[in-house]
């Protein structure tokens, strides 16, 4: 695939995106519709306070996930996807019928049980969604088709919430508007479902457990298998923690502290949907089509720093005496135009923040059970949202306003965010690569699919820099073991990322024989674990561009543990300022930002072949004349 856009002409995608396009509309044209029939509109329906309302909605909506989604994990492994997406949505249609009584007949009761009821759908597609992408997309198109996703869901809660929002809005003919796209929706949805292909099951011996209770308890147990994957699903959690006290507050901030209408409700979603959407679509482009953790920590910062600025932006923000009704009168307001900034902030670092994490575990998952990993993620998702609607309510009922709620949960954000990359340093660590790889080259990747995906290799590369390692962690897609010598395996800073990606400190006998021998040692247990290798056979950094002879550490490698060997060339790299162009290396103020350098493999060279002869040779002839 070109882009992530190529997806979109594919029948493996195009029909399911269709479908769960049209399911996340439908949930926000109806759940916005009541949202906002209940705050401004519908005084016979209910008595509860304004400001308690929303919140009430979402945690309703929020609690099928808690209660079946150890089901609906199971349904997804168990049998073929495409078949239960026509079923949920057939469910969805009649759901709507229930939604266009209730609207009809003004009874609260019935739209709290299609409310309810939209909540088992949506229960029931989420582990579908998620685990459908690793089975129908390729390792390399598996960011773009979750940012697709994202961008089609932000898209979704968007155009719904503003078509929910406008319908319910108009006089007389408001409860009759929103009925009738319900339904519609619903029946293009459950047509475009006939289209998406076949999957096969994922694990046809599954027996399904219809305790919810012990089922999702052993759903948490597969997450926890995999610390990275639970800790980013705990990310994930907190993301919707955040999302949930944030969106059902719009309307109550909008009208008590911001003095808009229901169309300035539609503005400030439009802005922070028009975010994500395209925070979602850059993550390709800024992680180079694959899952870069390093945009995680990114996203926190902004989440956080736009959280708290709504807050600042509304200190000095005069009473409301009225609404206003017009978006020019709105905006007029001092303080409110730096709130839809605010909002578009956080819609863009959003994306940033939820792409890689939700692409981390797809990847990351066994296939035999990544929809119940999927199901166990939104059982932990829906008791965040839960807990988040429970405390808002909490909270304002004792006080607190609606800016200094949203300023207390993005600086509790930050806390918990932080907490989580204390954890995984992982996250960290990817963070500073990608921010130094960002601001100082620009990588050209040539033939770096010749790498295999899985199994064990050893990776053969000219040594120019001190920074050679991270430019090639950046270009290659799975993540190697680095060979490195050990002075540069102590720096400050490097230190850390190469402690954290786990990299095999090396000296030279005369030097250190006992961690020679211990390199040597590690390396071939990497190797014999099916990882992949990585080491620079010059042994030291090139003092005058030219690559030094290769020594002959990688035939002692080899013949203990036999694996093809790819050739690597670095190229570009000889002039930057961690090079020793022009005295040693660090001495000179970096002269190129954004520089032009590539990663260049050859093809794999097999165990018995691999003398350091013919590697430096096919390394030679891959770097060619430029340094």
């Amino acid at each position: 695939m070109s882009n992530q856009f190529s997806l979109l002409k594919t029948r493996r995608f195009l029909p399911f995106f269709i479908t769960q396009y049209l399911g996340a509309f439908n949930d926000n044209v109806f759940k916005q519709g009541l949202i906002i029939l209940l705050t401004y509109r519908a005084v016979s329906i209910s008595s509860l306070p304004v400001e308690i309302r929303a919140p009430l909605c979402q945690a309703i909506f929020i609690l099928p996930f808690f209660l079946f989604s150890a089901t609906a994990g199971q349904l997804a492994d168990r049998f073929d996807k495409a078949i239960l997406i026509r079923f949920v949505k057939s469910l969805e249609v009649g759901i709507m019928g229930l939604a266009c009584f209730g609207f009809f007949a003004e009874s609260l009761a019935a739209l709290i049980s299609a409310l309810f009821l939209m909540g088992v759908h949506s229960t029931l597609f989420g582990p579908i969604k998620y685990a459908i992408l690793p089975q129908t997309l390729h390792k390399d198109e598996l960011v773009g088709g979750n940012a697709l996703v994202e961008t089609g869901t932000s898209l979704a809660i968007l155009s719904g919430s503003i078509l929910g929002g406008f319908l319910i809005a108009m006089p007389n003919a408001g409860i009759h508007a929103v009925s009738i796209a319900i339904v519609g929706v619903a029946v293009l949805g459950l047509l475009a479902s006939l289209f998406v292909p076949r999957t096969g099951v994922a694990a046809p011996d599954l027996k399904v457990n219809w305790n919810p209770f012990t089922e999702t308890w052993r759903n948490i147990g597969f997450i926890r298998e995999n610390r990275t994957v639970f800790l980013s699903v705990l990310g994930i959690s907190w993301f919707w923690f955040y999302g949930v006290t944030l969106q059902s507050n719009i309307p109550a901030l909008t009208k008590e502290v911001l003095g808009g209408d229901e169309f300035a409700v539609i503005l400030l979603l439009t802005t922070m949907s028009v975010g994500i959407g395209v925070g979602s679509l850059l993550c390709e482009k800024l992680s180079g089509k694959k899952v870069e953790l390093g945009l995680v920590p990114f996203g926190a910062i902004g989440l956080t720093f736009f959280g708290v600025d709504i807050w600042l932006a509304t200190l000095e923000h005069p009473p409301v005496t009225a609404l206003a009704t017009t978006l020019e009168g709105f905006l007029a307001v001092p303080g409110n135009t730096r709130v839809l900034i605010d909002f578009i902030g956080l819609g863009i670092f959003s994306g940033f923040y939820i792409v890689p994490l939700y692409a981390l575990v797809q990847a990351r998952s066994e296939p035999s059970h990544r929809a119940r990993v999927i199901a166990g993620n939104n059982i932990l998702n829906a008791f965040f949202m839960v807990v988040a609607s429970l405390l808002t309510v909490a909270l304002l009922k004792a006080g607190v306003s609606l800016p200094e709620l949203l300023a207390l949960t993005a600086i509790l954000s930050a806390v918990v965010t932080l907490y989580i990359f204390t954890l995984v340093p992982e996250f960290l660590m990817r963070f500073l690569v990608w921010m130094f790889m960002s601001l100082f080259y620009r990588v050209e990747r040539k033939n770096v699919e010749a790498i295999p995906e899985e199994g064990p290799c050893v990776l053969v590369c000219n040594h120019v820099s001190f920074f050679d390692v991270l430019v090639l962690a950046t270009a290659i897609r799975r993540p190697p073991r680095f060979v490195m010598d050990h002075n540069i395996y102590k720096l400050p800073v490097l230190g850390f990322i190469f402690r954290t990606a786990r990299c095999i400190p090396i000296a030279p006998a005369k030097v250190d024989p006992v961690l020679l021998e211990k390199a040597y040692e590690d390396i071939a247990a990497a190797l014999e674990a099916g990882e992949m290798v990585c080491i620079f056979p010059e042994g030291k950094l090139t003092p005058d561009g030219e690559i030094q002879p290769f020594k002959n550490g990688i035939q002692r490698i080899v013949e203990r543990t036999p694996v093809p060997v790819l050739p690597m060339a670095l190229q570009g790299m000889w002039g930057s300022f961690s090079s020793r162009k022009g005295g040693a290396a660090f001495t000179k103020f970096p002269r190129r930002f954004r520089s032009r350098v590539a990663v260049s493999v050859g093809l794999p060279v097999a165990a018995a072949d691999a003398t350091p002869e013919l590697l430096e040779q096919q390394v030679r002839l891959l770097r060619g004349d430029w340094k």
